[in-house]
C-alpha cells in the first residue's frame, strides 16, 4: 500500500484545513516546496498536492509550485481546479504524474467519460463525501449523488484510481471513517486511496491490514498528522509494509 504525504496550497502557502473549511485553516510553511523536500529526503515515492486556490476558485493557480515539487523526484498526484481537459493537460505538462478531477467529474458524466478515455491510467477521481453524499466546489456544495454510486461509475468507465475522502474526519486526527471506507471499497471496481482522518502510523498499519482483505485499497493520504508531529514519513512507510 502506497503512502501519500500531502501538501495543500492556499495563497502560496502550505496549509491544512479542518473538514475542508477555509475558515479553519492552519498555515505550516511559507513555501510548499519545503515540506516536499523533506518528504523526498525521507523516502516518499509519491506526494499528493492539492491546489486549494483552484479547488475553491475553479482554476489551478499553483502550477509553478507543482513544477518545482515535481522536479524533486517523487511522483506527484495533483488536484484542485481540474475542471477541463486543458487544465489537466497543463498539470501533466507541469510535471504531475496523476491528475485528480472532482467537481466537474461529479456533475458532468460526459467530461468524466472523456477524461477516462484520454487519461484513464493517469487519472484519479476525487470523491469527497459528507454523510455518504458527494460534495463539490471545494466541499462547499453537497450533491444528491451517493459516494458509492459515483465510485462504481468511475471504475466502470475505466478510471484507475479513486481517492475517497470523508469530510467529517478530514483534518480532525480522529482516524478514518472505517465503515464508509469499507462501503466504497466494496462498491468500487478500481483502486481506492483512503484520505481523511489518519492520525498516526497505527492508522496506516490498520489500513494496510485492511488492504490484505480488500486488495483495491491501494494507498493512504496523510497530511495534518505529519505536520503536527504525530508521525513521520519513514514511520508511515514502515507501517504500510507491516500492516
Amino acid at each position: 500500500m502506497q503512502v501519500y504525504p500531502a501538501i495543500d496550497i492556499r495563497g502560496g502557502r502550505c496549509v491544512r484545513l479542518s473538514q475542508g473549511r477555509d475558515d479553519a485553516r492552519t498555515d505550516y510553511f511559507d513555501d510548499p516546496v519545503e515540506p516536499a523536500v523533506r518528504f523526498a529526503r525521507d523516502g516518499a515515492e509519491w506526494i499528493h498536492v492539492v491546489d486549494l486556490d483552484g479547488a475553491f476558485g475553479g482554476e489551478a493557480l499553483n502550477l509553478s509550485t507543482l513544477r518545482r515539487i515535481a522536479s524533486l523526484g517523487p511522483k506527484v498526484q495533483f488536484g484542485g481546479g481540474m475542471r477541463s481537459v486543458a487544465a489537466a493537460e497543463a498539470a501533466f505538462a507541469a510535471g504531475a504524474e496523476r491528475v485528480v478531477i472532482g467537481t466537474r467529474a461529479a456533475t458532468d458524466p460526459a467530461f468524466l467519460r472523456e477524461m477516462a478515455k484520454a487519461h484513464g491510467p493517469r487519472l484519479a477521481v476525487g470523491i469527497d463525501a459528507k454523510d455518504g453524499l458527494v460534495a463539490v466546489k471545494g466541499w462547499t456544495a453537497v450533491t444528491a449523488l451517493r459516494a458509492t454510486d459515483f465510485a462504481r461509475e468511475a471504475g466502470e468507465l475505466g478510471v484507475s484510481t479513486v481517492i475517497y475522502t470523508d469530510i467529517a474526519t478530514d483534518g480532525m486526527l480522529t482516524g478514518p471513517n472505517w465503515r464508509a471506507l469499507e462501503e466504497v471499497l466494496a462498491a468500487c471496481p478500481c483502486g481506492v486511496i483512503a484520505s481523511g482522518g489518519v492520525s498516526c502510523a497505527e492508522d496506516v498499519a490498520r489500513l494496510s491490514a485492511l488492504a490484505r482483505k480488500r486488495p483495491n485499497l491501494v494507498g493512504a493520504i496523510v497530511g495534518k498528522a505529519i505536520y503536527e508531529g504525530r508521525c513521520d514519513v519513514p514511520g508511515l512507510l514502515k507501517a504500510a509494509k507491516a500492516g
